[in-house]
């Protein structure tokens, strides 16, 4: 027998119990051999602002004033592409908003984001981001999974994996939702094939933010039934071919007892100085950027006590569609996005600066999409339709060059121009800074060794410091 079933065979599964505290806060990834993952990283954690709907690049951080200039001119046949909304009898559409070169890089940044702008050094932005498919629910999965089918574990799960948690009382893998699921549904949050304990914990931003957190019983009763449910697991594992979904159970149990006094604390904000509560946004009259902000100042809070990946989701304000996507009303829409997310990443930046955090955690900043550069009709109400023949996303952080804009899509940001960077690109490179070789972070399933990026992407190191 080996050490691991005797464990779980004696001592009514206390023994299995005191294995899983030893292991439960290790990384499990590597090869049969051993051979280790980690190649000296850069970061430690990553910050995930998750802008659901697509923001349109040609309005945030890709300028395009040709498109003012021929703003009402059919775009053509050579415009129209599969990987967009597009047909030749379409027009060009210039940016409401105007464009400023930013911080001592001179970075371009649009007045839509005011605070963004104010960190412009801090930004690396990648302007020639190629997608698959401009739908949703496969442009989500394959952001979060690296596959448009999604049936494979999302990135944080896959961090959890291979790197395991800093805090044995919190989950390697947190999502701080703002009351709205994503196109793709709660698999852009899952496990999948991994063990069940390193999917996303849900945190919400309204109300009680994690059902159940404050048990009934005392502590010592509370142990007594999860040794009992040990025991009874254990016995169970030992009679099927697969134990790992049930182990993986019963370690989901000791974190969730764990966590019943470490997540009420963290998130808590109250005792945040009102000027760093300031700063995020929190005080805000609009409900909408309290709740973000509060989500974002919790992300700090969460990185801070160890968790490994974090994701905060966009609140849908009108609740009928993605936060970002606007096929109508641009203007009125994306400043009301921008004006409940952007004070809250860029206090987000400065606060982990601030603290000396910023250096081992990685901000990162993407939708799924872009937009159209294009629309039907130039009209007060017009709007931009999906677009992933050329888009943008930052990061910022963790061993990123900041100030910088990688690629170029053409005179109209119709399509990549030079340097196409892909998501499994973007997954690569993540990796890399976190200490992970993205072809050696492998589990075996299906009968193949699968991965994040599959048999994708390359690390961009151009992005590197």
């Amino acid at each position: 027998m080996s050490r691991r079933g005797f464990l779980h065979r004696s001592a009514c599964g206390f023994g299995g119990l005191a294995l899983a505290g030893l292991v439960g806060d290790r990384a499990f990834a590597g090869t049969s051999a051993g051979v280790a993952l980690r190649q000296a990283p850069k970061a430690r954690n990553v910050i995930f602002c998750f802008m659901d709907g697509g923001p349109s690049h040609v309005d945030t951080f890709d300028p395009k004033p040709l498109l003012k200039h021929h703003e009402g001119k059919a775009i053509g046949e050579r415009a129209v592409t599969k990987r967009s909304q597009s047909n030749a009898t379409r027009v060009w559409m210039g940016s409401p908003w105007e464009f400023k070169q930013r911080g001592r890089s001179g970075l371009w940044v649009s007045e839509l984001f005011p605070h963004l702008a104010g960190v412009a050094d801090k930004l690396c932005v990648v302007r020639s981001m190629v997608g698959e498919l401009p739908l949703h629910g496969q442009q989500n999965l394959l952001l979060h999974t690296g596959r448009i089918l999604g049936q494979a574990p999302s990135i944080g799960a896959w961090m959890s994996y291979g790197l395991g948690s800093e805090n044995r009382n919190l989950p390697g893998y947190v999502v701080l939702n703002n009351d709205w699921v994503p196109n793709g549904g709660l698999e852009n949050f899952g496990s999948s094939f991994l063990p069940a304990s390193h999917q996303a914990t849900m945190i919400r931003a309204k109300g009680v933010p994690v059902d159940n957190m404050r048990s009934t019983d005392a502590p010592s009763l509370q142990r007594r039934k999860l040794a009992l449910l040990a025991g009874q697991d254990h016995r169970f594992a030992g009679e099927v071919s697969d134990p790992d979904p049930i182990e993986a159970a019963i370690a989901n149990y000791e974190t969730a007892f764990r966590m019943q006094t470490t997540v009420p604390e963290i998130a808590d904000i109250s005792r945040e100085p009102e000027s760093i509560r300031k700063l995020y946004g929190v005080d805000s009259p609009d409900p909408h950027q309290q709740f973000y902000a509060t989500q974002a100042l919790r992300a700090r809070r969460l990185v801070e006590s160890g968790v490994r990946f974090v994701e905060i989701t966009c609140p849908s304000f009108d609740g009928n569609n993605s936060p970002w996507d606007q096929h109508g009303l641009l203007k009125k829409n994306h400043e009301k996005n921008a004006r409940i997310t952007d004070q809250s990443v860029a206090a987000l930046i400065t606060d982990l600066d601030q603290r000396g955090l910023l250096d081992e955690t990685i901000v990162l900043w993407a939708g799924e999409m872009g937009r159209t550069p294009h629309t039907p009709k130039i009209t007060d109400t017009a709007g931009r339709d999906h677009h992933v023949n050329g888009y943008s996303l930052f990061m910022a952080g963790g061993g990123f060059r900041g100030g910088m804009a990688f690629g170029e899509t053409d005179d109209f940001g119709n399509a990549v121009l030079s340097d196409p960077v892909t998501i499994h690109d973007i997954h690569a490179t993540l990796l890399h800074q976190m200490g992970i070789d993205h072809e050696k972070l492998t589990f075996r399933h299906g009968g193949r060794d699968q991965r994040l990026t599959d048999v994708h992407g390359q690390v961009i190191r151009d992005l590197l410091a």
